[in-house]
């Protein structure tokens, strides 16, 4: 049982870790992309008051190739360990996934929303640990 609850335990968590990561990122990049309009809309008056309020169609862009790249590569990277128990792809997707959630935060912070800043901090956790779970090889 001890060969068991190491091996297959972290093979089943690196799995689990990175499909929650591909679900995360793609639905958020997907629904930037289809619905950039209202994303934009939402994000100017959210920014107004903030020093980046000329910058959010720029800001819109950068965190949508984030957010596409994080779950594209985190999607890949769950196949490939399905496939090849190879968790390299996986590992990168979650270095972008907290990349992103980064620059999210920073961005709540930036704009005084301490409520939305405070959300991201599990997701920024559940990140590094898959960053540290995908390392293991």
């Amino acid at each position: 049982m001890a060969a068991l609850h190491t091996s297959a335990t972290i093979y089943l968590m690196q799995i689990l870790a990175a499909a929650f990561l591909a679900i995360l990122f793609l639905q958020s990049g997907i629904d930037k992309i289809v619905d950039r309009r209202g994303n934009l809309e939402w994000l100017k008056g959210h920014f107004a008051k903030s020093p980046l309020a000329e910058t959010v169609p720029a800001l819109l862009t950068a965190i949508t190739i984030l957010e596409v790249t994080a779950g594209v590569l985190s999607a890949l990277g769950c196949v490939l360990l399905l496939l090849l128990r190879d968790s390299t792809v996986a590992f990168c997707g979650a270095v972008i996934s907290a990349a992103a959630i980064i620059a999210l935060f920073f961005g709540q912070r930036v704009a005084k929303d301490y409520a939305g800043a405070a959300v991201l901090v599990p997701y920024f956790l559940l990140a590094l640990f898959a960053i540290y779970l995908l390392a293991q090889g």
